[in-house]
């Protein structure tokens, strides 16, 4: 008989992941060693990144810290990952290699400031990076904590 499951082996490994950023969270505290070892463990994600992967992931660092500096670098189910000050997630990065995708993904969660009337889109899948890419990113962005 087949095994089933609900999640795949990538799934369960990034629920772990949270798990550990929980713990780790915890330990550090508040302030602005906390921030910047988040920050590390942030640019840390990116930098163990490959390829298109990786160049998404420095383009989108790049834009978020330079168009929206409250926004807090740090890691998300292993993901890098922006949150506001009181710590939620406003945007992640998924990249492709993470999930065995064929295209990345960047995430707005709720709390980013991107309705539009009854229907509007959260993710948006990336293929590569490229000047028309990085400013419908940096309008994104802006949106999202405007």
């Amino acid at each position: 008989m087949a095994k089933s499951s609900t999640f795949t082996d990538e799934e369960k490994a990034a629920m772990k992941e949270a798990a550990a950023e929980r713990r780790t969270a915890a330990k550090r505290g508040s302030g602005s060693k906390k921030a910047e070892a988040d920050r590390a463990d942030c640019l840390g994600k990116i930098e163990g990144m490959e390829g298109t992967d990786r160049e998404i992931g420095e383009a989108l660092h790049r834009i978020v810290t330079t168009h929206a500096p409250d926004l807090a670098p740090k890691t998300w189910y292993g993901m890098p990952a922006y949150a506001n000050a009181d710590g939620k997630i406003v945007l992640f990065y998924k990249y492709a290699a993470k999930f065995k995708m064929r295209y990345a993904e960047i995430g707005f969660e709720e709390r980013a400031n991107l309705d539009d009337g009854d229907i509007w889109p959260t993710v948006f899948a990336v293929t590569a990076m490229n000047p028309a890419v990085e400013e419908k990113l940096t309008e994104l962005v802006k949106r999202a904590v405007g």
